[in-house]
């Protein structure tokens, strides 16, 4: 766990941040100029504040009494460009940490085979394209054996190709390596991709922290990510191949036919935008939606209605017109219909 509550002033911003961020990939999102940046700067030690406490897993790294120097803070740190060693070769680069921790090069291996770096090895950085530049910054930021790994936009200054390129070895990193990753991002794909946390942030502070599918969900909090991306995340396996190639997925309110093809059992995040859901209070019969669900409205905040759907919660954006017809209040049982689903991998 990472605990974090700092103050700095600055010229014409003031910060005044505090978050926790569990195990997981915890997304520090924000607009430009919010401060995400000088935030991660200072867990890493490239900025003092002028008060608070930084800690990670109950060691200290800064309060009153204490200023670990980044060196002794155990943080690998992702810069947006990279920033390799022109004059080493990949292999000299990824090696390189391990002057100062010579246990770090225990793990070449297997980090080399994680983001498929063998090839490159020879190679020096200006042979290099943005996305293997990325992937060899992860890759010696992993073999400084870090507590911690901060990732600073790492995607920002590749085109959407090389973007697409490496977002795959980002999932498998969150999933095989297992340490605490604080990603700073202002896209909100990626925020989808891999967080299971957000630090929401505005203008020097924290709007909210918490798990990213309780954001999504929330009409209140859910239009800071971006005016049409309130909706949901919902947890969902594969059960049941069906003839015509879609699938049967479990989800905590039942199940939801999906586009295929997508292997028995596979864990997914279905995510299902506001404006994709319509209301209805009696079963509806004639659609060719294929995805009607069974929901609890549980709060409604002037277009936007909160559902609650088994365990988890999911949003539908209609007019106030609409909510004063059909009678919606908290508690009001009504079916949603799903128009069309985004299936993310799990």
């Amino acid at each position: 766990m990472l605990e974090v509550a700092f103050r700095r002033a600055f010229p014409g911003l003031s910060l005044d941040v505090a978050f926790c961020a569990p195990a997981g990939v915890t997304a520090l999102f924000g607009p430009s100029g919010c401060g995400k940046t000088t935030a991660v700067n200072a867990i890493a030690g490239l900025m003092r504040p002028d008060s608070g406490r930084i800690a990670l897993d109950g060691r200290v790294m800064f309060d009153a009494k204490t200023d670990l120097p980044p060196q002794a803070r155990r943080i690998g740190y992702v810069f947006q460009d990279a920033r390799l060693f022109p004059h080493l070769s990949v292999a000299g680069n990824l090696r390189y940490p391990s002057r100062w921790r010579p246990g770090a090069a225990r793990d070449f291996d297997r980090i080399v085979e994680m983001l498929a770096l063998g090839p490159l090895l020879r190679r020096r950085p200006a042979a290099l394209s943005g996305g293997e530049r990325q992937r060899t910054a992860i890759g010696r930021a992993l073999l400084a054996d870090p507590a911690l790994l901060v990732m600073d936009e790492p995607l920002a200054a590749l085109d959407e190709p090389r973007k697409a390129e490496i977002m795959p070895w980002l999932e498998r990193l969150r999933d095989e390596i297992h340490l605490p990753i604080l990603y700073v991002t202002h896209a909100v794909p990626e925020v989808l991709r891999l967080a299971n946390t957000v630090v929401l942030m505005r203008a020097g502070r924290v709007r909210h922290a918490g798990p990213l599918a309780g954001i999504l969900a929330d009409p209140e909090l859910a239009p800071l990510l971006g005016a049409r991306e309130a909706g949901a995340l919902i947890h969902a396996r594969v059960t049941t191949i069906e003839p015509d190639g879609m699938v049967r997925a479990a989800t905590s309110a039942g199940e939801m036919l999906l586009p295929g093809p997508l292997p028995a059992g596979r864990a997914l995040r279905l995510r299902i935008l506001a404006h994709e859901v319509i209301l209805s209070r009696a079963a509806p019969l004639g659609l060719s939606a294929l995805n009607v669900l069974p929901v609890t409205v549980t709060r409604i905040d002037g277009g936007l209605v909160q559902l609650a759907l088994g365990d988890e919660r999911m949003l539908a954006q209609v007019t106030e017109r609409s909510v004063k017809s059909l009678e919606l209040r908290p508690g009001t049982a009504c079916h949603a219909i799903v128009k069309s689903v985004s299936v993310l991998p799990s």
